[in-house]
């Protein structure tokens, strides 16, 4: 018996942002016989998009008040419809494209909430976020919100970040893991222990394996204790504990070309030690066509590489294309077809 195509549950992100028109866009176009969409969607945010996407297939969508069953979404995707259910249920409310308030932030809190409880209770096989705005969740629903990757961990009772889960991203020639991902540089540094790095090492062989470098902190790696002492006191030491463990780790490299190593089939992976300095490298390589995958988490989520863009939210000028790479490489790690690694024997 051929098994049914997987169910992705997407959910809005901000509706105010253009969350909703890259989730209508990338479903115009989405094989249906591939795999099929659950859009947690306010109605408000879809409809209000209508007059100025008239090519999307609005005839499609199937509302729905609550969860359905999956026989239900199985049903409806088969005959070419896209099951929506509405988060907020509030269809008439006012929403205003390219400012987020209190209503956007709990809509997208609402939305991603419901994602969880689909894809936790095996209605979906993977969830897929457009993009939120972590000031406008902060300010009028939650203070401690910093992003999807902490929220979604600690809805798993993961512990605290770098243990269990890591932020990491898939780009076509290049993957990163994060140390630590939004907070300020001076608690990022701080947050640099050798048991934080040591465990998102362990984190980061244990869920993608391969060849892994731990970029440095300081220029040239320290070079040699000149421009800094982090490398040798703290990262080093830790790096030749790994490998003591067993994990396939060098470092730590020179961040200046550590990046362009990884991207000519060097390492498998880097993991950076703080945000910016894994994500400038990415979105310079690959703006667009990375994916933002949650390791460690007991379901599969991912994301796109990019924010809210309200500057062009309700104006039919966002690119879907970085959505729809998104949901291709989520049906690949659904599929079994693990990111890149180099055949490598472990060290003993």
């Amino acid at each position: 018996m051929t098994a049914a195509p997987p169910i992705l549950v997407l959910t809005q992100g901000d509706p105010a942002g253009i969350g909703p028109e890259i989730l209508l866009r990338s479903l115009e176009t989405a094989d249906s016989s591939a795999w099929y969409p659950l859009l947690l969607a306010e109605q408000a945010a879809l409809e209000a998009l209508r007059p100025s996407l008239p090519s999307i297939p609005w005839d499609r969508l199937a509302y729905f008040r609550d969860l359905p069953e999956r026989s239900a979404i199985e049903g409806v995707s088969r005959d070419g419809g896209i099951v929506v259910v509405d988060p907020v249920a509030d269809p008439a409310r006012n929403l205003h494209f390219g400012r987020s308030e209190r209503a956007d932030a709990a809509g997208a809190l609402a939305a991603l909430d419901l994602g969880l409880e689909a894809v936790r209770s095996g209605l979906g096989d993977a969830l897929v976020t457009a993009p939120v705005s972590k000031s406008s969740i902060a300010k009028h629903c939650r203070a401690d919100f910093r992003g999807h990757t902490d929220y979604l961990a600690e809805a798993f009772g993961l512990e605290h970040y770098g243990r269990d889960y890591l932020m990491a991203f898939l780009a076509p020639d290049l993957q990163v893991a994060l140390l630590t991902v939004h907070v300020p540089l001076t608690e990022a540094i701080s947050a640099m222990t050798p048991e934080a790095v040591l465990d998102a090492l362990k984190c980061l062989d244990r869920h993608a394996g391969g060849r892994i470098a731990l970029a440095g902190l300081n220029p040239h790696a320290g070079e040699g204790g000149l421009l800094g002492s982090e490398e040798g006191t703290l990262l080093a030491p830790t790096v030749e504990l790994a490998r003591r463990e067993g994990l396939d780790v060098h470092g730590p490299e020179s961040a200046d070309s550590l990046f362009a190593r990884a991207r000519r089939g060097e390492f498998d992976w880097v993991l950076a030690l703080y945000h910016d300095q894994g994500l400038i490298a990415v979105k310079t390589a690959s703006f667009g066509f990375a994916t933002n995958w949650t390791l460690g988490l007991p379901i599969l989520r991912t994301s796109v590489d990019h924010g809210t863009a309200f500057h062009l939210a309700g104006k039919a000028q966002a690119d879907a294309q970085p959505m729809v790479n998104v949901i291709e490489t989520t049906l690949r790690l659904l599929r079994g077809d693990l990111p890149r690694r180099r055949e490598a024997s472990r060290l003993g």
